[in-house]
């Protein structure tokens, strides 16, 4: 690979071949800066880099050495994350604003035998699925693991582990719609 000073001076430049040389090497570094900072899942953390890695290029400087460059994209990494996170706050807090407009445009204050009916039919939706889909779902979404990990767990890569997760999920979704009509 490039020295830093000639990578970034050809990032600098608009040579997409030498980002991608950059992405590439430093992709796994900014992901694990992601991951720490945001706390969040796989999913939002490759979209934290991915903002990362736009804001590097668009502001891109010429570093003369990697410690230098690999600080600076750490920095970056770190910003991206807390920009997340303050991104979900206000999204939360504008739909529990949301939430209570509407519950108080219809004189009520939440629905608890619906709530608990909706919790009573995703548990025997669950107790019903294949035992395989039931523990993928656990180990993504009870226990947080990655779909590396789940894959792993299954023999499996992780895009297919992701389509096999995917794939139950959209089934319990169709099957709460006909449950609702």
């Amino acid at each position: 690979m490039d020295d830093a000073r000639t990578l970034t001076a050809a990032i600098v430049a608009g040579d997409g071949a030498a980002f991608a040389r950059l992405y590439e090497a430093r992709f796994e570094m900014m992901y694990s800066v992601a991951r720490r900072s945001a706390g969040m899942d796989e999913h939002a953390c490759l979209d934290i880099v991915q903002d990362a890695m736009l804001r590097a290029v668009r502001s891109m400087r010429v570093i003369e050495d990697w410690d230098a460059l690999d600080a600076w994209l750490a920095c970056v990494a770190r910003s991206a994350a807390l920009d997340r996170l303050r991104r979900e706050r206000r999204l939360k807090a504008r739909e529990r604003r949301a939430a209570a407009d509407r519950a108080s445009s219809h004189g009520e204050t939440g629905d608890d035998d619906d709530l608990a009916r909706r919790i009573a039919w995703l548990r025997e939706e669950l107790a019903a699925l294949d035992p395989d889909a039931a523990r993928m779902l656990e180990l993504r979404y009870r226990m947080g693991m990655t779909l590396e990990r789940v894959g792993r767990a299954f023999g499996l890569a992780p895009g297919a582990a992701d389509g096999r997760i995917r794939r139950t999920l959209g089934a319990l979704r169709e099957r709460a719609r006909e449950d609702d009509r």
